[in-house]
């Protein structure tokens, strides 16, 4: 099988291996791992922040972003199809008691314009705005970058009323990639940042959250309430550190495969590439072969290639470290037979 159903599929490389196996572990809630101590050194130095944390996902990242930030009552502004309002389960609501108010943008970025007429008043009627929230890269967009500019536009609006910015970069360093800006050129507009290294970065488990000292040494009591205290993590947070200072570079061979994968596609009758491919997804429309979703992905994974719904009649494809370009060339073809099928070729 040719898996193109998420970057969360890698598997750790052989280095990542012998990392766990050598790592130096203690108990990191009594701060007494090394290797994960380095590890979030290293990642608050490369950020550009004071300190971070290492956190066993994303989601949990993005949650304890919240409760740290926000305080029961509060209202939080992101984007229409953002990760923490579309695939969170809720949690904003259920941790944080907090409740969302969507920004609708364009290809993942929103118009600061828009956000600063969404923020609340002095007004006994209304919830307080306790957050802004950047997805970047931005997932349903199609892998799209949001770009520096528009996020030091939103965080100027932002300090402008006292409101802090996060930013859900689980995909950042594919941002860097893509644009050859550094990542302090995106971190320097937001007070906290969240990136996954698990995902194109290829770590087995694992991310990052970055920020103000005084705000990761609450982040870290929230992470022990919610049952995320580590005990000898150097194990894992090993392989984190090969994934964090290694592997970014890598990141334009998966942004290639993804624009090969998409300019091969466009040439298919019945099917349409909707996303920009600014890196390593690519979301097609395939409802001109008479097919939804979920029957498009069932008849490819019969040809040997799995993916993803991404709504009635869009799928995602995704490029990563485990999938070549021999790969995508197998994959194209698979593509190529089931479009000549559904067009009556065959």
């Amino acid at each position: 099988m040719i898996d193109l159903r998420s970057d969360t599929l890698t598997k750790p490389t052989e280095e990542m291996r012998k990392a766990a196996y050598a790592a130096d572990v203690g108990d990191d809630v009594y701060g007494e791992d090394p290797t994960v101590n380095l590890l979030e050194k290293k990642a608050a130095e490369i950020l550009g922040k004071e300190a971070a944390l290492f956190v066993t996902s994303g989601t949990q990242g993005n949650q304890i972003a919240v409760l740290t930030h926000c305080q029961p009552g509060n209202e939080i502004l992101l984007e229409a199809e953002s990760h923490i309002f579309f695939y969170e389960s809720g949690a904003v609501a259920a941790l944080a008691g907090v409740q969302t108010r969507t920004i609708s943008g364009e290809n993942g970025a929103m118009n600061p314009l828009h956000i600063e007429a969404a923020i609340r008043g002095e007004d006994q009627h209304f919830p307080e705005t306790g957050l802004i929230c950047i997805e970047n890269t931005h997932n349903r967009a199609g892998g799209a970058v949001v770009p520096p500019s528009n996020m030091r536009d939103i965080y100027t609006v932002a300090q402008k009323y006292n409101i802090p910015v996060h930013v859900d970069g689980a995909r950042l360093f594919n941002a860097v990639a893509s644009t050859g800006h550094s990542i302090k050129e995106f971190t320097q507009y937001c007070d906290t940042v969240q990136i996954c290294l698990s995902k194109g970065l290829g770590a087995p488990v694992g991310s990052i959250i970055a920020g103000p000292k005084d705000f990761i040494k609450k982040a870290r009591k929230w992470r022990k309430r919610l049952g995320g205290g580590l005990r000898q993590v150097g194990i894992i947070a090993a392989p984190a550190m090969v994934a964090l200072t290694k592997m970014t570079e890598r990141l334009t061979e998966d942004h290639d495969n993804a624009r090969f994968l998409a300019e091969c596609l466009k040439n298919f009758e019945g099917l349409e590439v909707v996303s920009s491919v600014d890196t390593n997804i690519v979301v097609i429309d395939v409802s001109g072969l008479n097919m939804n979703a979920g029957e498009f992905v069932e008849a490819l994974k019969e040809k040997g290639v799995l993916s993803v719904t991404f709504g009635d009649i869009l799928v995602r494809l995704t490029t990563h470290y485990d999938v070549n370009r021999r790969d995508i060339q197998k994959a194209v073809s698979a593509i190529h037979e089931l479009v000549n099928e559904r067009n009556g070729r065959y």
